[in-house]
């Protein structure tokens, strides 16, 4: 138990802490422990999971990802105008998580091959991105999606739980297994960790990046075939800010930002509880503009003890080494 605790303490604490919002929202207002509104948790942390979980990925190497909220746009984008003009649903999809795959591989090209700083070259992608979506859009919405794609994830399973929800766990397991379980996973720390180290022990550093900004991507295509399977259209304006909201909670469950550090648990934790504090404030009324006050307070506190550790843990390896 004390190993369990020691390996996952961030994911437990981040956990505990989201099981007291929840105490304390029941406290204000007993509805909020009704079973639609655990539905309604879950269904706002999809989005925003899908696009942690990838957004983490591109973390763990020392790098950032800044264009997936515009991923996100061009793939609903891509995917509703072939879908409106009569493709099949799964193949539509299947160029929709193209889409987002190539979209991750520049960002790859730029940041390896070129060797852009990532924050700069995803900035890049972020203005590329979206001008290629109102491009193609000239602005205006594509709409009527029919209902052969839109039931793929948003059809209900008994209790009414969407597909989607399911879609995203299994996203995570996947996640997880890659990071915990393969030998990947293990050089997506090492390179983040220490790149250097990590290209003279035999890493692959160039091909670790390229699969990083190629997880992001296909993570934020499926966030966009949601999106646009709940809606029904896709716009050029979609995603805008997403990133934002994706690295709080990658960062409040536990990913460092400068990378070699992170789990798909912790995400997942760090997603639910933005979800949780969102429509728990709804739930006991909180004024809209107040409610990006808390989310605000709550990002910096959760980032502030993560810094702290990461201080303290600094401090005492050059400490011993002294």
């Amino acid at each position: 138990m004390k190993a369990i605790y020691t390996k996952y303490k961030r994911e437990i604490l981040v956990f505990l802490a989201t099981v007291i919002l929840g105490v304390v929202f029941t406290a204000l207002n007993p509805n909020f422990l009704m079973w639609r509104t655990m539905l309604t948790i879950f269904q706002q942390m999809v989005l925003n999971g899908l696009l942690a979980v990838g957004i983490m990925f591109a973390i763990l190497t020392g790098g950032i990802d800044l264009s997936i909220g515009c991923t996100f746009a061009i793939v609903g984008i891509a995917v509703a105008n072939c879908c409106v003009k009569g493709m099949n649903p799964f193949l539509a999809i299947l160029v929709g998580l193209f889409v987002g795959v190539v979209l991750g591989v520049f960002n790859g090209f730029l940041v390896t091959n070129l060797k852009l700083q990532p924050f700069i070259a995803t900035l890049g992608t972020m203005s590329l991105y979206r001008g290629i979506a109102y491009v193609v859009t000239g602005g205006a919405p594509v709409t009527n999606v029919p209902d052969s794609f839109r039931n793929i994830f948003n059809g209900q399973l008994p209790g009414g739980i969407r597909y989607y929800v399911i879609v995203m766990i299994v996203v995570f397991v996947i996640a997880h297994v890659i990071l915990s379980k393969t030998r990947t996973g293990d050089y997506l720390y090492a390179v983040g960790g220490n790149e250097e180290a990590a290209k003279l022990s035999g890493v692959n550093v160039i091909k670790t990046k390229y699969i990083a900004y190629i997880v992001s991507g296909a993570c934020t295509a499926v966030a966009g075939l949601v999106m646009l399977a709940s809606l029904g259209s896709a716009e050029a304006t979609a995603g805008i800010g997403y990133e934002t909201n994706a690295i709080a909670a990658a960062a409040i469950g536990g990913t460092s930002m400068a990378g070699g550090r992170g789990t798909a648990l912790g995400t997942f934790f760090g997603a639910l509880l933005l979800a949780v504090l969102k429509v728990g404030m709804v739930v006991i009324n909180v004024d809209s503009f107040w409610q990006y006050v808390v989310t605000g307070l709550i990002i910096i506190v959760a980032s502030y003890f993560e810094f702290m550790k990461g201080d303290i843990a600094a401090f005492t390896a050059r400490h011993k080494k002294a």
